[in-house]
Protein backbone atom coordinates (compact mmCIF):
# COMPACT_ATOMS: atom_id res chain seq x y z
CA UNK A 1 0.00 0.00 0.00
CA UNK A 2 2.84 2.42 0.85
CA UNK A 3 4.04 1.94 -3.33
CA UNK A 4 0.17 3.17 -3.83
CA UNK A 5 0.37 6.37 -1.65
CA UNK A 6 3.78 7.24 -3.43
CA UNK A 7 2.49 6.97 -6.73
CA UNK A 8 -0.68 8.99 -5.57
CA UNK A 9 1.44 11.55 -4.06
CA UNK A 10 3.71 11.99 -7.56
CA UNK A 11 3.06 14.48 -10.23
CA UNK A 12 2.22 18.24 -10.82
CA UNK A 13 -0.80 20.23 -11.15
CA UNK A 14 -1.64 21.58 -14.14
CA UNK A 15 -2.39 25.19 -14.60
CA UNK A 16 -3.94 24.80 -18.29
CA UNK A 17 -7.38 25.19 -18.56
CA UNK A 18 -9.34 21.96 -19.69
CA UNK A 19 -11.02 23.41 -23.02
CA UNK A 20 -7.55 23.72 -24.60
CA UNK A 21 -7.12 19.79 -24.96
CA UNK A 22 -10.35 19.87 -27.28
CA UNK A 23 -11.33 20.94 -30.81
CA UNK A 24 -9.94 20.44 -34.42
CA UNK A 25 -6.56 22.21 -33.21
CA UNK A 26 -5.78 21.08 -29.56
CA UNK A 27 -2.64 22.51 -27.43
CA UNK A 28 0.32 20.25 -27.36
CA UNK A 29 2.90 21.31 -25.15
CA UNK A 30 6.37 19.90 -24.89
CA UNK A 31 6.09 16.40 -23.23
CA UNK A 32 7.04 15.96 -19.64
CA UNK A 33 8.39 12.81 -18.27
CA UNK A 34 8.36 11.34 -15.23
CA UNK A 35 9.85 8.11 -13.43
CA UNK A 36 6.98 7.67 -12.01
CA UNK A 37 3.03 7.71 -13.57
CA UNK A 38 1.10 10.20 -11.93
CA UNK A 39 -2.78 9.11 -10.08
CA UNK A 40 -5.07 10.83 -9.16
CA UNK A 41 -8.18 8.70 -8.74
CA UNK A 42 -11.80 9.16 -7.71
CA UNK A 43 -12.15 6.70 -5.36
CA UNK A 44 -15.36 5.11 -6.18
CA UNK A 45 -18.46 5.62 -3.68
CA UNK A 46 -21.62 5.34 -6.13
CA UNK A 47 -24.98 6.78 -6.05
CA UNK A 48 -27.26 6.78 -3.33
CA UNK A 49 -30.91 5.56 -3.58
CA UNK A 50 -31.96 9.00 -4.62
CA UNK A 51 -29.50 10.46 -6.54
CA UNK A 52 -28.34 10.56 -10.15
CA UNK A 53 -26.32 12.94 -12.31
CA UNK A 54 -27.31 16.21 -13.50
CA UNK A 55 -28.64 17.16 -17.01
CA UNK A 56 -28.33 19.90 -19.35
CA UNK A 57 -31.02 22.56 -18.71
CA UNK A 58 -34.04 21.41 -20.82
CA UNK A 59 -32.91 17.79 -19.86
CA UNK A 60 -34.20 15.07 -17.42
CA UNK A 61 -32.77 12.35 -15.75
CA UNK A 62 -34.28 8.77 -14.45
CA UNK A 63 -32.80 5.57 -13.95
CA UNK A 64 -33.79 3.20 -16.67
CA UNK A 65 -32.22 0.32 -14.42
CA UNK A 66 -30.12 0.30 -11.22
CA UNK A 67 -28.27 -2.72 -9.10
CA UNK A 68 -26.40 -3.74 -12.13
CA UNK A 69 -22.99 -5.48 -12.07
CA UNK A 70 -20.16 -3.03 -13.59
CA UNK A 71 -22.23 -2.36 -16.98
CA UNK A 72 -20.04 -1.37 -19.60
CA UNK A 73 -21.83 -1.37 -23.19
CA UNK A 74 -25.03 -0.93 -24.40
CA UNK A 75 -26.86 -2.29 -27.46
CA UNK A 76 -30.46 -1.34 -28.33
CA UNK A 77 -32.30 -4.27 -30.28
CA UNK A 78 -34.46 -3.53 -33.07
CA UNK A 79 -37.91 -4.24 -30.70
CA UNK A 80 -36.49 -1.49 -28.13
CA UNK A 81 -35.04 -4.31 -26.00
CA UNK A 82 -32.06 -3.02 -24.43
CA UNK A 83 -29.14 -5.46 -24.02
CA UNK A 84 -25.63 -4.42 -21.86
CA UNK A 85 -22.77 -6.08 -21.17
CA UNK A 86 -21.79 -6.44 -17.66
CA UNK A 87 -17.74 -6.93 -17.97
CA UNK A 88 -14.43 -5.82 -16.62
CA UNK A 89 -10.96 -7.23 -17.22
CA UNK A 90 -10.19 -10.94 -17.97
CA UNK A 91 -8.69 -12.58 -14.71
CA UNK A 92 -5.37 -13.28 -17.16
CA UNK A 93 -4.20 -9.48 -17.24
CA UNK A 94 -1.54 -7.64 -17.80
CA UNK A 95 0.95 -10.53 -16.86
CA UNK A 96 4.79 -9.23 -18.13
CA UNK A 97 7.95 -9.01 -18.25
CA UNK A 98 10.12 -9.48 -14.71
CA UNK A 99 9.44 -8.64 -11.32
CA UNK A 100 9.56 -5.03 -11.23
CA UNK A 101 7.47 -4.85 -13.98
CA UNK A 102 4.72 -7.50 -12.46
CA UNK A 103 5.21 -5.14 -9.49
CA UNK A 104 4.05 -2.10 -11.35
CA UNK A 105 1.07 -3.97 -13.09
CA UNK A 106 -0.26 -5.28 -9.55
CA UNK A 107 -0.01 -1.51 -7.76
CA UNK A 108 -1.83 -0.13 -11.29
CA UNK A 109 -4.39 -2.88 -10.47
CA UNK A 110 -4.98 -1.87 -6.64
CA UNK A 111 -5.42 1.57 -7.71
CA UNK A 112 -7.56 0.51 -10.04
CA UNK A 113 -9.94 -1.23 -7.75
CA UNK A 114 -10.17 1.78 -5.69
CA UNK A 115 -11.20 3.75 -8.92
CA UNK A 116 -14.18 0.78 -9.19
CA UNK A 117 -12.23 -1.32 -12.00
CA UNK A 118 -10.41 -4.50 -11.41
CA UNK A 119 -13.43 -6.21 -9.98
CA UNK A 120 -14.55 -9.83 -10.91
CA UNK A 121 -15.93 -10.01 -14.61
CA UNK A 122 -19.61 -11.03 -14.40
CA UNK A 123 -19.53 -12.04 -17.53
CA UNK A 124 -22.54 -11.90 -18.83
CA UNK A 125 -25.45 -10.08 -21.46
CA UNK A 126 -28.42 -8.87 -19.65
CA UNK A 127 -31.64 -7.83 -21.33
CA UNK A 128 -33.60 -4.87 -20.13
CA UNK A 129 -37.23 -4.72 -21.22
CA UNK A 130 -39.38 -1.24 -20.48
CA UNK A 131 -43.34 -1.01 -21.21
CA UNK A 132 -44.08 0.65 -24.24
CA UNK A 133 -43.24 4.35 -23.77
CA UNK A 134 -42.11 3.15 -20.60
CA UNK A 135 -39.01 5.06 -19.05
CA UNK A 136 -37.83 2.42 -16.62
CA UNK A 137 -36.55 -1.10 -17.38
CA UNK A 138 -39.60 -3.79 -15.70
CA UNK A 139 -37.86 -6.90 -17.21
CA UNK A 140 -34.37 -7.78 -16.43
CA UNK A 141 -32.73 -11.30 -17.70
CA UNK A 142 -29.89 -12.89 -18.61
CA UNK A 143 -29.64 -13.13 -22.02
CA UNK A 144 -25.91 -14.92 -21.64
CA UNK A 145 -24.37 -16.35 -19.49
CA UNK A 146 -20.55 -17.79 -19.39
CA UNK A 147 -18.69 -15.20 -21.30
CA UNK A 148 -15.00 -13.53 -21.49
CA UNK A 149 -15.25 -10.29 -20.88
CA UNK A 150 -17.59 -9.30 -23.41
CA UNK A 151 -18.22 -6.03 -24.33
CA UNK A 152 -19.66 -4.95 -28.25
CA UNK A 153 -22.50 -6.18 -29.45
CA UNK A 154 -24.44 -6.48 -32.99
CA UNK A 155 -27.69 -7.91 -34.61
CA UNK A 156 -27.09 -9.06 -37.96
CA UNK A 157 -30.87 -10.84 -39.36
CA UNK A 158 -31.09 -13.26 -36.05
CA UNK A 159 -27.46 -13.54 -35.52
CA UNK A 160 -26.50 -12.08 -32.15
CA UNK A 161 -22.31 -11.56 -32.17
CA UNK A 162 -20.88 -10.46 -29.22
CA UNK A 163 -17.43 -9.44 -28.93
CA UNK A 164 -15.53 -11.49 -25.81
CA UNK A 165 -11.74 -10.17 -25.40
CA UNK A 166 -10.54 -12.89 -27.17
CA UNK A 167 -13.48 -14.21 -29.71
CA UNK A 168 -16.13 -13.15 -31.57
CA UNK A 169 -19.00 -15.15 -30.77
CA UNK A 170 -22.26 -15.87 -32.78
CA UNK A 171 -26.10 -16.84 -30.87
CA UNK A 172 -28.94 -17.45 -32.92
CA UNK A 173 -31.31 -14.90 -31.55
CA UNK A 174 -35.65 -14.89 -31.47
CA UNK A 175 -37.09 -12.01 -31.67
CA UNK A 176 -38.33 -11.32 -28.25
CA UNK A 177 -36.84 -14.09 -26.81
CA UNK A 178 -35.51 -12.69 -22.94
CA UNK A 179 -33.11 -15.91 -22.39
CA UNK A 180 -30.62 -17.58 -25.25
CA UNK A 181 -30.21 -21.23 -24.45
CA UNK A 182 -28.30 -22.32 -27.68
CA UNK A 183 -24.34 -22.46 -27.86
CA UNK A 184 -22.49 -19.73 -29.38
CA UNK A 185 -20.29 -20.45 -32.27
CA UNK A 186 -16.91 -18.77 -32.37
CA UNK A 187 -16.25 -17.13 -35.94
CA UNK A 188 -13.23 -15.57 -35.05
CA UNK A 189 -10.59 -15.72 -32.80
CA UNK A 190 -9.28 -11.75 -31.15
CA UNK A 191 -6.08 -10.91 -29.79
CA UNK A 192 -5.95 -11.75 -26.50
CA UNK A 193 -2.84 -13.39 -24.07
CA UNK A 194 -2.12 -12.81 -20.87
CA UNK A 195 -0.80 -9.31 -21.86
CA UNK A 196 -3.99 -8.42 -23.43
CA UNK A 197 -3.48 -4.44 -21.55
CA UNK A 198 -6.41 -2.81 -23.23
CA UNK A 199 -8.69 -5.82 -23.37
CA UNK A 200 -12.46 -4.33 -24.53
CA UNK A 201 -13.39 -5.43 -28.04
CA UNK A 202 -15.86 -3.14 -29.83
CA UNK A 203 -18.31 -4.42 -32.90
CA UNK A 204 -20.78 -2.27 -35.21
CA UNK A 205 -21.95 -3.39 -38.45
CA UNK A 206 -21.91 -1.89 -41.69
CA UNK A 207 -25.06 -0.82 -43.21
CA UNK A 208 -25.98 -3.57 -45.37
CA UNK A 209 -25.16 -6.29 -42.73
CA UNK A 210 -21.86 -8.05 -44.69
CA UNK A 211 -19.39 -6.70 -42.74
CA UNK A 212 -18.27 -6.54 -38.78
CA UNK A 213 -15.73 -3.80 -37.48
CA UNK A 214 -14.02 -4.93 -34.48
CA UNK A 215 -11.88 -2.57 -31.98
CA UNK A 216 -8.75 -3.94 -30.73
CA UNK A 217 -6.78 -2.00 -28.27
CA UNK A 218 -2.47 -1.69 -27.99
CA UNK A 219 -0.66 -4.13 -25.47
CA UNK A 220 0.61 -1.59 -23.83
CA UNK A 221 1.12 2.25 -23.10
CA UNK A 222 3.57 3.35 -25.63
CA UNK A 223 4.88 -0.44 -26.69
CA UNK A 224 6.78 -0.57 -23.47
CA UNK A 225 6.12 -4.20 -23.50
CA UNK A 226 7.82 -4.35 -26.92
CA UNK A 227 6.77 -3.55 -30.53
CA UNK A 228 6.78 -7.70 -31.31
CA UNK A 229 3.58 -8.07 -28.48
CA UNK A 230 2.20 -5.00 -30.96
CA UNK A 231 1.72 -7.15 -34.13
CA UNK A 232 -1.89 -7.82 -34.15
CA UNK A 233 -3.13 -4.87 -31.81
CA UNK A 234 -3.69 -0.83 -32.00
CA UNK A 235 -5.95 -1.23 -35.00
CA UNK A 236 -9.52 -1.66 -36.39
CA UNK A 237 -10.42 -5.02 -37.81
CA UNK A 238 -13.10 -5.65 -40.83
CA UNK A 239 -14.57 -9.14 -40.57
CA UNK A 240 -16.37 -10.31 -43.50
CA UNK A 241 -19.59 -11.85 -42.50
CA UNK A 242 -20.40 -14.42 -45.23
CA UNK A 243 -16.57 -15.31 -46.07
CA UNK A 244 -16.38 -15.75 -42.11
CA UNK A 245 -12.60 -14.12 -42.81
CA UNK A 246 -10.86 -10.81 -41.08
CA UNK A 247 -8.52 -8.09 -42.51
CA UNK A 248 -6.82 -5.08 -41.10
CA UNK A 249 -9.03 -1.84 -41.69
CA UNK A 250 -7.24 1.03 -39.85
CA UNK A 251 -3.57 1.39 -37.45
CA UNK A 252 -2.12 3.29 -35.06
CA UNK A 253 -5.09 3.16 -32.96
CA UNK A 254 -4.10 3.26 -29.06
CA UNK A 255 -7.37 1.88 -27.71
CA UNK A 256 -10.26 2.94 -29.56
CA UNK A 257 -13.80 2.19 -28.08
CA UNK A 258 -16.42 3.56 -29.19
CA UNK A 259 -17.75 3.35 -32.83
CA UNK A 260 -20.40 5.31 -34.47
CA UNK A 261 -21.79 5.86 -37.94
CA UNK A 262 -21.92 9.76 -39.08
CA UNK A 263 -25.74 9.84 -40.30
CA UNK A 264 -24.58 12.83 -42.75
CA UNK A 265 -21.56 10.75 -44.61
CA UNK A 266 -21.67 7.76 -43.66
CA UNK A 267 -18.96 7.36 -42.34
CA UNK A 268 -17.44 5.40 -39.49
CA UNK A 269 -16.27 7.29 -36.60
CA UNK A 270 -13.78 6.60 -33.47
CA UNK A 271 -13.49 7.41 -29.78
CA UNK A 272 -10.00 6.50 -29.29
CA UNK A 273 -7.80 6.58 -25.57
CA UNK A 274 -4.28 8.31 -26.20
CA UNK A 275 -0.94 7.56 -24.40
CA UNK A 276 -0.05 8.42 -21.01
CA UNK A 277 2.88 9.69 -18.64
CA UNK A 278 3.58 12.62 -21.25
CA UNK A 279 2.14 14.78 -18.58
CA UNK A 280 -1.16 16.23 -17.48
CA UNK A 281 -1.20 18.11 -20.89
CA UNK A 282 -0.33 15.61 -22.92
CA UNK A 283 -1.88 13.26 -25.03
CA UNK A 284 -5.47 14.76 -25.57
CA UNK A 285 -8.24 11.63 -26.24
CA UNK A 286 -9.98 12.25 -29.62
CA UNK A 287 -12.68 11.44 -31.96
CA UNK A 288 -12.25 11.13 -35.59
CA UNK A 289 -13.36 9.60 -39.15
CA UNK A 290 -11.69 6.10 -39.91
CA UNK A 291 -10.11 6.09 -42.89
CA UNK A 292 -9.59 2.20 -44.59
CA UNK A 293 -5.63 1.69 -44.98
CA UNK A 294 -5.25 4.81 -42.53
CA UNK A 295 -2.27 4.85 -39.90
CA UNK A 296 -3.19 7.29 -37.11
CA UNK A 297 0.10 7.10 -35.40
CA UNK A 298 0.43 4.69 -32.46
CA UNK A 299 2.42 3.87 -30.96
CA UNK A 300 5.41 6.11 -32.70
CA UNK A 301 3.82 9.34 -32.99
CA UNK A 302 0.36 11.69 -31.65
CA UNK A 303 -1.61 13.72 -33.44
CA UNK A 304 0.24 13.51 -36.77
CA UNK A 305 4.04 14.14 -37.18
CA UNK A 306 4.77 14.68 -32.94
CA UNK A 307 6.88 11.86 -32.80
CA UNK A 308 7.01 10.03 -29.24
CA UNK A 309 10.74 9.45 -28.53
CA UNK A 310 10.17 6.81 -25.95
CA UNK A 311 9.55 4.16 -28.47
CA UNK A 312 12.61 1.89 -29.91
CA UNK A 313 12.96 1.86 -32.59
CA UNK A 314 11.52 4.76 -34.48
CA UNK A 315 9.73 4.17 -37.62
CA UNK A 316 9.81 7.76 -39.38
CA UNK A 317 8.54 6.35 -42.42
CA UNK A 318 5.33 5.31 -40.67
CA UNK A 319 5.36 8.52 -38.96
CA UNK A 320 5.54 10.52 -42.26
CA UNK A 321 1.70 8.52 -43.24
CA UNK A 322 0.29 9.30 -39.82
CA UNK A 323 -3.19 11.01 -39.90
CA UNK A 324 -4.16 13.97 -37.51
CA UNK A 325 -7.53 13.34 -36.22
CA UNK A 326 -10.39 15.44 -36.55
CA UNK A 327 -11.17 16.04 -33.31
CA UNK A 328 -9.61 16.04 -29.57
CA UNK A 329 -11.63 15.21 -26.14
CA UNK A 330 -9.75 15.94 -23.48
CA UNK A 331 -6.15 15.18 -22.15
CA UNK A 332 -6.83 11.59 -20.02
CA UNK A 333 -10.90 11.93 -19.96
CA UNK A 334 -10.99 8.33 -20.95
CA UNK A 335 -13.65 8.66 -23.61
CA UNK A 336 -15.22 5.58 -24.07
CA UNK A 337 -18.92 6.07 -25.45
CA UNK A 338 -19.78 7.05 -28.82
CA UNK A 339 -23.33 7.44 -30.35
CA UNK A 340 -24.32 10.26 -32.85
CA UNK A 341 -28.04 11.54 -32.51
CA UNK A 342 -30.10 10.32 -35.58
CA UNK A 343 -33.23 10.44 -34.09
CA UNK A 344 -35.79 13.39 -33.60
CA UNK A 345 -36.98 13.73 -29.67
CA UNK A 346 -34.64 15.99 -28.89
CA UNK A 347 -34.20 19.53 -29.94
CA UNK A 348 -32.82 19.98 -33.26
CA UNK A 349 -29.32 21.38 -31.88
CA UNK A 350 -28.77 17.56 -31.52
CA UNK A 351 -29.15 16.25 -34.89
CA UNK A 352 -26.49 14.28 -36.48
CA UNK A 353 -23.61 15.53 -33.51
CA UNK A 354 -22.21 13.13 -31.46
CA UNK A 355 -22.47 12.15 -27.66
CA UNK A 356 -19.18 10.83 -25.86
CA UNK A 357 -19.18 9.12 -23.08
CA UNK A 358 -15.82 9.99 -20.82
CA UNK A 359 -14.93 7.77 -18.15
CA UNK A 360 -12.49 10.03 -16.51
CA UNK A 361 -9.03 10.72 -15.43
CA UNK A 362 -6.68 8.37 -13.35
CA UNK A 363 -3.66 10.24 -14.18
CA UNK A 364 -4.18 14.03 -13.90
CA UNK A 365 -3.88 16.55 -11.93
CA UNK A 366 -6.66 17.88 -11.96
CA UNK A 367 -9.01 15.51 -12.71
CA UNK A 368 -10.70 15.61 -16.19
CA UNK A 369 -14.05 13.90 -17.93
CA UNK A 370 -16.55 12.17 -15.22
CA UNK A 371 -19.38 13.65 -17.85
CA UNK A 372 -20.85 13.10 -20.99
CA UNK A 373 -20.50 15.79 -23.66
CA UNK A 374 -21.78 16.58 -26.75
CA UNK A 375 -19.95 17.64 -30.27
CA UNK A 376 -22.37 19.63 -32.45
CA UNK A 377 -21.94 18.65 -36.32
CA UNK A 378 -22.33 20.29 -39.62
CA UNK A 379 -22.15 18.69 -43.15
CA UNK A 380 -20.52 14.95 -41.26
CA UNK A 381 -17.59 17.36 -39.26
CA UNK A 382 -17.47 18.86 -35.69
CA UNK A 383 -19.19 22.26 -35.90
CA UNK A 384 -18.94 24.02 -32.21
CA UNK A 385 -17.19 23.67 -29.10
CA UNK A 386 -18.24 20.54 -26.84
CA UNK A 387 -20.75 21.15 -24.51
CA UNK A 388 -21.37 19.49 -20.90
CA UNK A 389 -24.69 17.14 -21.03
CA UNK A 390 -24.68 15.00 -18.67
CA UNK A 391 -22.45 15.62 -15.58
CA UNK A 392 -22.24 15.26 -11.49
CA UNK A 393 -20.53 12.13 -11.29
CA UNK A 394 -17.88 13.53 -9.10
CA UNK A 395 -19.16 15.01 -5.17
CA UNK A 396 -17.56 17.62 -3.48
CA UNK A 397 -14.94 15.47 -1.79
CA UNK A 398 -13.53 14.69 -5.49
CA UNK A 399 -15.16 10.77 -5.23
CA UNK A 400 -16.86 9.19 -7.79
CA UNK A 401 -20.54 8.45 -7.25
CA UNK A 402 -20.57 7.10 -10.68
CA UNK A 403 -18.41 6.73 -14.23
CA UNK A 404 -20.35 6.95 -17.36
CA UNK A 405 -18.99 4.53 -20.43
CA UNK A 406 -21.09 3.12 -22.94
CA UNK A 407 -23.87 5.56 -24.78
CA UNK A 408 -26.60 4.87 -26.97
CA UNK A 409 -29.59 6.00 -28.20
CA UNK A 410 -33.13 4.05 -27.77
CA UNK A 411 -35.98 3.59 -29.68
CA UNK A 412 -37.57 6.46 -28.15
CA UNK A 413 -35.00 8.90 -29.39
CA UNK A 414 -33.53 9.21 -25.32
CA UNK A 415 -30.11 8.87 -24.25
CA UNK A 416 -29.10 5.79 -22.44
CA UNK A 417 -25.72 6.11 -20.18
CA UNK A 418 -23.95 3.15 -18.91
CA UNK A 419 -22.05 3.99 -15.70
CA UNK A 420 -20.23 0.66 -14.17
CA UNK A 421 -19.66 2.77 -10.60
CA UNK A 422 -22.96 3.82 -10.20
CA UNK A 423 -24.01 0.10 -11.05
CA UNK A 424 -27.04 1.91 -13.29
CA UNK A 425 -28.26 2.69 -16.60
CA UNK A 426 -28.91 6.37 -16.75
CA UNK A 427 -31.91 7.87 -19.56
CA UNK A 428 -31.98 11.17 -20.35
CA UNK A 429 -35.06 12.97 -22.22
CA UNK A 430 -36.20 16.54 -22.72
CA UNK A 431 -38.52 17.95 -20.27
CA UNK A 432 -42.29 18.47 -21.77
CA UNK A 433 -41.73 22.49 -22.17
CA UNK A 434 -38.26 22.29 -24.26
CA UNK A 435 -39.69 18.90 -26.22
CA UNK A 436 -39.95 19.62 -30.37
Amino acid sequence: MAAIGCLAACGATSTTPEVTGYGAAPALPEPTESLLTTVNIAPARGFGANDRPDAIGGFAVNAFARNLDHPRWIYVLPNGDVLVAEADAPTVHDETGGPIKRLVSWVRKQVMKRAGAGVPSPNKIILLRAASGGSAAHTRTVLIDGLNSPFGMALIGNDLYVADTDALLRFSYVPGETVITSPGVKVADLPAGPIDHHWTKNIIASADGTHLFITVGSNSNAAENGIDVEADRARILDFDVKAGKTRVFATGLRNANGLSWQPQTGELWAAVNERDDLGNDLVPDYMTAIHEGAFYGWPYSYYGLHVDARVKPQRPDLVATAIVPDYALGNHTASLGLTFYGATLFPPHYRDGAFVGQHGSWNRKPRTGYKVVFVPFTNGKPSGPPEDFLTGFLDSKGDAKGRPVGVAVDHDGALLVADDVGNAIWRIVPTKKDAP
